[in-house]
């Protein structure tokens, strides 16, 4: 089994936002660690930008749903009967 962080990565279309996060941290270290080869570390970088897509993909999803909810007038209100 090898170490590089491509083998064992999960399908980028499966992944949480958390999920994403928590690998990309772990890239993040690695990259800052050093000790890799350079085919191992242009491999991790590829792997971040993927993650930060995700990330970033998530984010703004959240964003545009509470902006929406934001948008709609009386909704939830205190005193609304529902």
């Amino acid at each position: 089994m090898t170490d590089d962080a491509t083998t064992a990565a999960a399908p980028t279309d499966t992944l949480g936002y958390e999920q994403a996060r928590d690998e990309l941290i772990e890239v993040v270290r690695r990259l800052e660690a050093g000790g890799t080869t350079l085919e191992e570390s242009l491999a991790l970088w590829e792997r971040g930008e993927e993650l930060a897509k995700i990330c970033r993909h998530w984010l703004e999803g959240a964003r545009a749903r509470l902006n929406e909810a934001l948008a709609q007038p009386g909704k939830d209100e205190p005193g609304d009967a529902g």
